[in-house]
């Protein structure tokens, strides 16, 4: 399948598409039996691939971060103990934003309470 397909069923643009691939995080290949163009090919997997980033990404993820859970689902280049560490440490890094985003709330509440009470 080619970009432009998997632009469409992902709804992701062919920039982003070619993002992720320059990134290593999915891959294309040349059809050698076509000598007319140098297009690139996909594979069907490569639309899951690509709703997984995105699913990734929309909880936090880092590009580098998404790369090593490829490589250690899809590719598997990880043990079962480098995938756990793996989890575990985003589990840390997510409680720690928590931690900082209940603080935030907090203080902004205290400045719509301030607000209120005409003390700014």
């Amino acid at each position: 399948m080619l970009i432009n397909e998997i632009a469409k069923r992902t709804g992701l643009s062919t920039h982003t598409i070619r993002f992720y691939e320059k990134c290593g995080l999915i891959e294309g290949k040349r059809d050698e039996s076509v000598k007319s163009n140098n297009y690139f090919h996909y594979h069907e997997d490569t639309i899951e691939k690509l709703e997984f980033i995105t699913d990734a990404k929309s909880v936090g993820f880092t590009i580098k971060e998404i790369g090593q859970i490829i490589d250690a689902w899809y590719n598997k280049k990880y043990t079962k103990k480098q995938k756990l560490e793996l989890l575990n440490d985003k589990l840390i890094s997510l409680e720690q934003k928590m931690k900082e985003i209940r603080e935030m709330r907090k203080k902004i509440l205290q400045f719509k309470e301030d607000v209120l009470n005409d003390r700014c």
